[in-house]
This record gives structure tokens, sequence and C-alpha cells, in this order.
């Protein structure tokens, strides 16, 4: 999950609607770069000011890939640390880390019992990250990477029927 968006809403105390955004990013180098940073991290600290933001290090995405688990833990930590210096604030977003947050895990694994094998197969971040690594690199977490995507999205979508009683 490079960067992924869940436009939504939610109802302030006043009744104002503001629009939530959810967006995460893989702690997967050492460091955030030059296109990290004009492709989304710009955006989030503005975003912060004006929608009902949640940042967040998907570091169980990272883990549907061959990786060192020491490695990844610390560069989770860096990536919280990085986002945190570049202005992200804390009294006005929510930044987390995905793993700390169980119930990500927990909708992924009900929605993977509910969605077909077939048309979890068709989903196009598995077919090409699959056709590159062949099956023998290709682990289950990859393939159901796209499920695990839309349990974080459906985790910070409200109740469709909340802004229609604000």
């Amino acid at each position: 999950m490079p960067e992924a968006s869940s436009p939504a809403a939610s109802t302030g105390a006043t009744g104002t609607v503001t629009p939530r955004v959810l967006s995460g990013i893989q702690p997967t180098a050492d460091s955030f770069h030059l296109g990290n940073y004009l492709g989304a991290l710009r955006q989030w600290v503005s975003m912060q000011d004006t929608h009902d933001a949640f940042y967040c290090v998907v570091d169980l995405h990272a883990i549907t890939v061959e990786h060192d688990p020491a490695l990844l833990r610390r560069r989770t930590k860096v990536a919280v640390a990085q986002l945190l210096a570049m202005g992200l604030d804390p009294d006005r977003a929510t930044v987390f880390v995905q793993s700390h947050v169980p119930e990500h895990a927990e909708l992924a694994w009900v929605l993977s019992c509910i969605t077909g094998f077939g048309e979890a197969g068709r989903m196009t971040q598995f077919k090409d990250k699959s056709s590159k690594q062949g099956t023998s690199g290709t682990t289950v977490g990859l393939f159901t990477y796209p499920i695990l995507q839309a349990a974080d999205i459906l985790l910070y979508t409200p109740d469709p029927g909340e802004g229609a009683h604000a």
C-alpha cells in the first residue's frame, strides 16, 4: 500500500462535515525519498488541517514480500519519526503503525473468508507482483494484499447512514 486514500466524511461537533482521508506508506527503505514527499507526504501535512486525517505506516503490507524482521522494525520506527519530523502533528492528525491496530488484521481475515478465490486472483497488484516473482517466490500474503487494503479503508470509512442523521 504505497499510498491509498479513503475519502469519506465525519461530522464535527458543530455539525460541519469534514472530509476524511486515510493514507499509508510502507517502511521499505531507510528513509523516504523526494518522490514520496512530492507524490504524497507534503499533501499529508496540508490535509491534516482540512481533513479528518489518518496516516499510517503500513508494516503489515510490507511483510507480504521477503523481508528482514529486525530491519523492518527499525524502518517502521524511523518512518514514524520522519513523518513527525516533516510536520505531521498528532494533535491534528492520527498517525499510527498499522500492526498496532489489531482490527486491520482481524477485518482482513473476515474479508478473506468471504472473498472468492477467483475474485482475489484477478487483483491487479497480485498479478503484477507474482508474475515478477514466480510461484515459488509469491506468498499467500501477497495474494491477500488487496484484501488487507480493503480492510484498511473500511475501518476508517464511517457508516454511510451516519451522514444522513447529522
